[in-house]
């Protein structure tokens, strides 16, 4: 688990909804286009796992994200994911949006983004994360920065990061010992 001051771990412990961009945040951020159309992407199965545990502990998972991809609906549909928003140009927009049917506040939302698009939705959230190779300014602005890349288990590290401020990592990781 990586270390995190007490005020970040205070905002974490308010998150009931977390919000997660899609290229460079679940994915590395490469695109793989064919001439055929073809798309491919990668997700790492370390971030799915910690995306089911936070369902599972009752944190409403979101992915908001600017392009639109049949990969990744069938990613959020094979992970649960009920709430996603594709083909986002304001982010901030569809934020207040989920947040609003949600009945929550932007305190009660963690924002994971790497790049400037997100950072009209990012800086109004209790939480602010970012991976370790988002974009320079995104890295200075946010809460809390993983160790690890976009679509290299970044995502897991904010997982465990709300989990555990919730104080429900270690039975979370107790329940597969």
């Amino acid at each position: 688990m990586t270390t995190a001051s007490k005020a970040v771990l205070s905002r974490a412990s308010a998150v009931r909804l977390a919000v997660f961009d899609v290229d460079g945040v679940l994915t590395d951020g490469r695109l793989y286009l064919g001439r055929d159309g073809l798309e491919l992407k990668t997700f790492h199965t370390h971030d799915g796992l910690g995306l089911k545990a936070l369902m599972r502990h009752d944190i409403t998972v979101a992915v908001i994200t600017a392009r639109r991809s049949e990969l990744v609906a069938d990613r959020m549909r094979e992970l649960g994911i009920e709430h996603l928003v594709q083909g986002c140009k304001d982010k901030r927009a569809a934020l207040d949006e989920l947040v609003e049917s949600l009945a929550l506040s932007l305190a009660q939302v963690a924002y994971t983004g790497d790049d400037l698009i997100d950072w009209p939705a990012m800086s109004v959230c209790g939480l602010k994360c970012a991976p370790a190779d988002a974009n320079d300014w995104i890295l200075e602005q946010a809460d809390f920065v993983s160790r690890r890349g976009g679509g290299r288990g970044a995502v897991r590290e904010v997982c465990e990061l709300i989990l555990h401020a919730g104080g429900q990592l270690e039975a979370w990781q107790d329940s597969f010992r």
